[in-house]
């Protein structure tokens, strides 16, 4: 029962933490097509080319993990 439990929540702390890291990825490619973005004029295979970097990558799992602490820690307190 114990291995079942941790299954779901680790499946539910994997889904959050993608879903945290979309919003990222999603963020950072509108930003890219803004008034002040580098992209105008640009394909999206190039704005995609631009977001998608390991220095991005690195922020994102940071990011993801933090929010998921974040939200944890609100989940378990309210």
């Amino acid at each position: 029962m114990a291995s079942k439990k941790i299954k779901e929540q680790v499946f539910r702390g994997l889904i959050e933490a993608g879903f945290i890291i979309f919003l990222f990825y999603a963020n950072l490619l509108m930003g890219d097509y803004t008034r002040t973005g580098n992209a105008h004029g640009r394909s999206l295979i190039w704005g995609i080319e631009d977001v998608f970097t390991t220095t991005n990558f690195e922020i994102a799992i940071v990011a993801a993990i933090i929010g998921y602490l974040v939200f944890e820690y609100l989940r378990k307190k309210i």
